[in-house]
């Protein structure tokens, strides 16, 4: 394990991307959330996931200079085309435009289709949180998770973000609707370590902590068993609804993760002129519970993010040296 500073973990981002044709500014803002997402902790969505975002772009299957659309628009309801271009970039213009919506009608609801994997959906969310925003988005997936009681996955896991404003440090939930998210179950994997938690069923259909085979057998565990595989339903046909775009019916045709529809709802707290006062006291009354042991804290959701944010920012980004250099030699 080696440790590199944002700025030149940023720049090997970078040199990748431009010679893949991606203009300038594109490119270095692609860069800087796959360097923000890393600093995050987050690395199934920053570093770990940039080699399979570089294939993706050699396949023709994300388009570097692809740009959003707009379809069809109803006051403070918009509906846009990704056409295939990058899933970050697109995500955030489409949270810009949720903004702008929320600006001028108290709030804004883009529905995107035909876009690609955005990868840390909870950046979106600090995203629109540090300009002031409760913000709402969710995505489908390609099936990745089973229905409750099923053998096979016929829907998603279904990334979904809450974010509420705070000075010091938004609130943010980002989850998927699965036990752990097949980026995190990636990660175990390549470190060879056990899931903490039943992750999802092996071959034989029993519960297991194995991350290859769940990954084997694509069969992970919902969140609240059968309350997430129906909330993951519903987040596909609203999105799929919303976007006119691919549900997650749709998505099982290919075997790539690409094509997906997603929503994004920026809120502007108009009414609430304590908006910090209300998040500090809920905050407070929440970290007051008694810890179930001494060696057990109580953070809110976004919390610990931001203090691994802190400390690589202090001490540099902790990396396998090895993956470094794949990603310098792709």
């Amino acid at each position: 394990m080696i440790k590199i500073k944002k700025e030149e973990l940023k720049d090997i981002f970078l040199s990748k991307l431009i010679t893949r044709g991606f203009a300038a500014e594109d490119a270095d803002l692609c860069a800087e959330i796959f360097t923000e997402n890393t600093v995050c902790g987050v690395y199934s969505h920053g570093i770990n996931r940039f080699p399979l975002f570089i294939e993706y772009i050699d396949k023709g299957l994300i388009k570097p200079n692809a740009k959003p659309s707009l379809v069809k628009s109803y006051f403070a309801i918009e509906q846009w085309n990704g056409n295939l271009g990058p899933g970050p970039l697109n995500a955030y213009f489409v949270t810009n435009r949720a903004i702008e919506l929320a600006e001028k009608y108290g709030i804004g609801c883009v529905a995107l289709k035909n876009t690609n994997h955005w990868m840390r959906a909870g950046y979106y969310g600090w995203m629109a949180a540090e300009k002031g925003f409760i913000f709402i988005c969710w995505t489908n997936t390609i099936p990745n998770l089973p229905p409750w009681n099923a053998k096979q996955a016929t829907t998603g896991n279904n990334p979904i973000v809450f974010a509420v404003p705070k000075k010091n440090g938004p609130v943010v939930l980002d989850m998927a609707l699965s036990q752990f998210s097949y980026g995190k179950i990636a990660e175990y994997i390549n470190e060879k370590r056990p899931l903490p938690y039943y992750g999802g069923y092996d071959s034989q259909g029993n519960l297991t902590k194995d991350p290859t085979e769940i990954n084997k057998t694509q069969r992970a565990l919902p969140i609240g068993l059968w309350k997430g595989a129906g909330l993951s339903l519903l987040l596909d046909m609203i999105a799929s609804i919303l976007a006119e775009g691919n549900s997650t019916a749709d998505l099982s045709n290919s075997e790539y993760d690409t094509g997906m529809s997603q929503v994004f709802i920026a809120v502007k707290p108009v009414f609430n002129t304590g908006l910090e006062e209300y998040v500090d006291k809920i905050l407070k009354y929440y970290k007051s519970a008694e810890p179930v042991s001494v060696e057990e804290v109580i953070t809110y959701p976004g919390e610990r993010s931001a203090q691994f944010k802190k400390k690589c920012e202090e001490e540099g980004i902790p990396i396998e040296e090895g993956l470094l250099e794949k990603i310098k030699s792709l």
